[in-house]
């Protein structure tokens, strides 16, 4: 019985291996499309009451296949400029960080994590640079594996609830509740708003002639990343713009931008809308969004910028409902 026992421990760790080795090439894309999926889901459900779930899904694959398309064929004529870009506003932005009359504990930290951030944003964008098929590779995996995940999300969802232990399903399913909670306003919140935030901006870049297409599209992603730290945010993108105009003698185009970065970025926003979306919380969420990030991007590259907040999320959950059941035994 011991040694049937072993050859199937032997026999499983080799089959868990072989999986691993198998999708690790592709986890990136798999990670982003179960990430993107769960945020286009409940448009999902409404979407196919009228046409149908695969109607549905074939929609909304199409929408993401455009934009994807559209980012591989941009990534292609602009990636070195908006990396050029993007590596000068990461600088502007840490100087002026530095340049704050930080403690000097603090400023070590912060120097360091700017050139490391740098370093590796560096790397990161030339190994894509260079290797192009393998990013058009991992956006048709992605893509497929969006509407797998859409057209099987009540297999799936089923699966996951046969998976919970009996002896324990009612903590197994507020745990579900909770992390399902925290997912909703990391993901269609936090993240989604951040990137509709970071893509305002990048268009009111264009129109109003403060930078070219690759500048543009550089600001927007870093819109992106100043809206996902706590304190800072997009306002500064804004009003760097807004400067930059003014300096430059278009005075009216200066409050115009103003007045658009006002209302479209930050901070207007904020109150009408974040907080009506995810309205409590909000310095728990500040500490998960400042070491999820950094975090999961030192320890997993770019798609840690998902799993670090989403894990630090779910481990704050645990920790929550344990310290509720210790004080219900308490009681």
């Amino acid at each position: 019985m011991r040694t049937e026992t072993a050859v199937w421990i032997v026999v499983s760790l080799i089959i868990l291996l072989l999986t691993w080795e198998t999708i690790r090439p592709v986890i990136t894309p798999v990670i982003f499309a179960l990430t993107i999926a769960y945020i286009f889901h409940p448009w999902h459900k409404n979407l196919a009451e009228k046409i149908g779930e695969r109607n549905s899904g074939l929609v909304l694959t199409g929408i993401l296949t455009v934009f994807l398309m559209l980012f591989v064929i941009g990534f292609a004529l602009w990636v070195n400029e908006v990396k050029t870009y993007l590596t000068l506003y990461l600088d502007v932005f840490f100087r002026w960080l530095l340049n704050q009359n930080l403690p000097p504990s603090l400023y070590d930290v912060l120097q360091r994590v700017a050139g490391d951030i740098l370093r590796r944003f560096e790397d990161y964008l030339q190994a894509y640079t260079y290797s192009l098929p393998k990013l058009t590779l991992q956006v048709f995996v992605l893509i497929f594996t969006f509407y797998g995940i859409l057209l099987n999300a009540k297999a799936i969802e089923k699966e996951v609830y046969s998976l919970m232990p009996s002896e324990r399903r009612e903590l197994a399913l507020r745990l579900l509740r909770k992390g399902e909670e925290t997912l909703s306003m990391l993901l269609r919140v936090w993240l989604a708003f951040s990137v509709i935030k970071g893509a305002s901006l990048a268009f009111a870049f264009l129109i109003f002639g403060i930078a070219n297409i690759s500048g543009a599209i550089a600001a927007g992603i870093f819109t992106i990343i100043l809206e996902l730290l706590p304190v800072v945010g997009g306002w500064m993108m804004w009003l760097a713009g807004a400067v930059y105009l003014f300096q430059g003698g278009n005075a009216l185009l200066a409050v115009l931008f103003s007045v658009y970065g006002f209302l479209l970025v930050s901070p207007v926003p904020d109150y009408f809308l974040r907080h009506r979306l995810a309205p409590s919380k909000s310095g728990v969420n500040a500490i998960i969004a400042l070491v999820g990030i950094f975090g999961g991007l030192f320890a997993f590259g770019a798609v840690g910028i998902i799993i670090g907040p989403v894990t630090l999320g779910l481990a704050a959950t645990l920790i929550e409902e344990w310290k509720s059941m210790t004080e219900r035994g308490y009681k």
